[in-house]
């Protein structure tokens, strides 16, 4: 596994601002899209459901920790719930009527997986 760019701290942190704005992102969502007691759910369980789901489910060689993955999924799963999760956080944005910041976000995500895309070439391989 040779990440150089993936790896480099600068995109590290990228990719954790992206991953916090993600989660955001779909909180605000929850916060605009529900009405009466299931806006709680929709602004605090989704994002939560995402992390879990993000944390939980990783490759068995995590090219961010050393750590053992806690459920080991194939690499092209936990693309998809990446992708799944990313997309999620714009459509909320859009959805929620905050437009330029679904572009803004979007772009950037797909420039971070652009610079990525040895760690994406890894996971479609393992």
């Amino acid at each position: 596994m040779n990440f150089a760019l993936s790896k480099n701290p600068v995109n590290l942190a990228l990719r954790f601002i992206l991953e916090l704005l993600a989660l955001y992102s779909i909180g605000y969502w929850g916060w605009n899209a529900g009405e009466g007691v299931i806006i709680y759910f929709l602004a605090f369980g989704t994002p939560f459901l995402a992390a879990f789901l993000w944390g939980r489910f990783r490759t068995k060689e995590d090219f961010v920790s050393d750590k053992k993955a806690p459920t080991p999924i194939p690499g092209n799963v936990r693309l998809i719930i990446e992708i799944a999760v990313f997309g999620f956080a714009v459509w909320g944005l859009f959805n929620s009527g905050a437009v330029t910041m679904a572009w803004i976000f979007l772009i950037t995500t797909l420039l971070h997986y652009i610079l990525s895309n040895d760690y994406v070439l890894w996971l479609l391989r393992n």
